[in-house]
C-alpha cells in the first residue's frame, strides 16, 4: 500500500512492537538491524540500557535523544505501568519526532504478557499495537527452555518467534519443529545475525520520504549486490496481495479472519464493505491474533475498492486468495441489514470506547 496507515480521525497510526525474549538471543542485535534497515523509516526505541545498544552507530544516525528512551532499571514491566508507559510514548509519537514505529526492546527477564497488556491499554489515539516478536537462540534453546520453563509461555503468546542464530546449529529443523509447536498460530522465521526483513515487522518509508537526518541506510551499505541482499531478506515471508472493485460482505469478511491460518503475520490495506457503509472505508490493521478496523472518509475523487496485503510464513496463497474472492459480495442491497457490520464493529476501537 503506498499510503500511511491512518486510524480514528484520520491520524497516522504508529505501530508500537515489543520485542523480547532470554539474555543473549539476540534482542538487541535485531533491533540494531531494523535500524540499519529501516528502509529510510525513523524507528523509536523504548531500551532497558543505553549500554545494551550500540551507542556510537545511534549517536552517529541522530537516533539518540528525541527518538529513543532509556529505562536504566532493567525491567520495563516492573517499573512503569500502562499510564507511565503512555509518557515515554507520548514523546515519542509527537508528530515533531517523524517516527514510524516505536520498538519496545524488553529485558530479558520481563514477563512478554504485561508488556503487551500496556501498549494494548494505550489512551493515545495514535498508537496501534505492532505485535510481540519474540527472539531465541537456536544453538541454545534447549538449554534455555531447561533453565527457564516460561519460555513455553511466552512462545504461546508471541504473534511472531524469530529463531535467531540459525547458522549455529546443524540441523536447524528440529528447533524449528519444537518452536512450531509451541506458537499459537505464530508465524516462526529462521534467522542468522538477527536479520529480518523490517517489512515484515511495519510499513518502511521510501528512501525519498526520509526526515531530517542521515538513516543508517545512507550510512553502512552491504558490499552485496542489492538483488542479493533483497532476495536473501525476503526468503523468510510471503506475501498477497489481493484487490477488489468489488465490495465485499462484511460477515464473510469476519469468517475469513476468524479462521486465518497460522503464519499469517500481518494483514494491512484497506476494506470497502458498499452498501453497508456507503460513507467510509474501513482501514484495517491485523497483527498475529490482534485486529482492529479504523473507518474514515473516502477520499475526495478516490476509486472505490478493497486492497489488502497478507504477510507471513509458509502460507498457501492460493486458499487464501480463494478465500477472500469468496468474502466479494453477491450484489445483493442488504441496505437494510442492520446486524450485517456488527462482526466488524467489535474490532472498530470508537465502538470498544464507547461500550467501556
Amino acid at each position: 500500500m503506498s499510503e500511511r496507515s491512518s486510524g480514528p480521525g484520520g491520524g497516522r497510526q504508529i505501530p508500537v512492537v515489543v520485542l523480547a525474549g532470554f539474555l543473549g538471543s539476540g534482542k538487541t542485535t535485531l533491533l540494531n538491524h531494523l535500524l540499519h534497515r529501516s528502509g529510510g523509516s525513523r524507528i523509536g526505541a523504548v531500551v532497558n540500557d543505553f549500554g545494551a545498544v550500540e551507542i556510537d552507530a545511534m549517536a552517529v544516525a541522530g537516533a539518540l535523544g528525541d527518538s529513543t528512551v532509556s529505562l536504566g532499571n532493567g525491567c520495563l514491566c516492573c517499573a512503569v505501568d500502562a499510564s507511565e508507559l503512555d509518557e515515554y510514548l507520548e514523546r515519542l509519537a509527537r508528530p515533531s519526532a517523524g517516527i514510524d514505529v516505536v520498538v519496545i526492546e524488553a529485558s530479558g527477564l520481563a514477563e512478554p504478557q504485561e508488556l503487551v497488556r500496556m501498549v494494548l491499554a494505550s489512551e493515545l489515539p495514535n498508537i496501534v499495537y505492532g505485535g510481540l516478536v519474540e527472539v531465541v537462540d537456536a544453538a541454545e534453546f534447549d538449554e534455555t527452555r531447561a533453565a527457564h520453563p516460561g519460555i513455553d509461555r511466552h512462545l504461546a503468546l508471541a504473534d511472531l518467534v524469530v529463531v535467531n542464530k540459525i547458522d549455529r546449529v546443524d540441523d536447524p529443523e528440529p528447533v524449528l519443529k519444537t518452536v512450531g509447536g509451541l506458537v499459537d498460530r505464530a508465524a516462526v522465521v529462521p534467522a542468522t545475525h538477527g536479520r529480518v526483513d523490517p517489512e515484515f515487522l511495519f510499513d518502511c518509508r521510501p528512501g525519498e520520504e526520509r526526515i531530517g537526518q542521515l538513516s543508517f541506510d545512507d550510512l553502512h551499505r552491504d558490499d552485496a549486490p542489492e538483488q542479493e541482499r533483497h532476495a536473501h531478506l525476503h526468503a523468510g515471508y510471503d506475501t498477497l496481495s489481493f484487490v477488489s472493485e468489488r465490495p465485499l460482505d462484511p460477515r464473510r469478511l469476519i469468517a475469513f479472519l476468524d479462521s486465518r491460518p497460522a503464519g499469517l503475520y500481518r494483514i494491512k490495506g484497506y476494506v470497502d464493505f458498499g452498501p453497508y457503509d456507503v460513507r467510509n472505508r474501513y482501514a484495517v490493521h491485523a497483527v498475529g491474533r490482534f485486529l482492529r478496523f479504523y473507518p474514515e472518509p473516502w477520499p475526495a475523487g478516490a476509486g472505490r475498492a478493497t486492497q489488502l496485503v497478507l504477510i507471513g510464513t509458509g502460507l498457501d496463497t492460493a486458499a487464501l486468495r480463494a478465500g477472500l474472492e469468496g468474502c466479494v459480495s453477491d450484489g445483493a442491497p442488504h441496505t437494510d441489514d442492520e446486524a450485517g457490520m456488527w462482526g466488524v464493529l467489535r474490532y472498530v476501537q470508537e465502538a470498544e470506547d464507547s461500550a467501556a
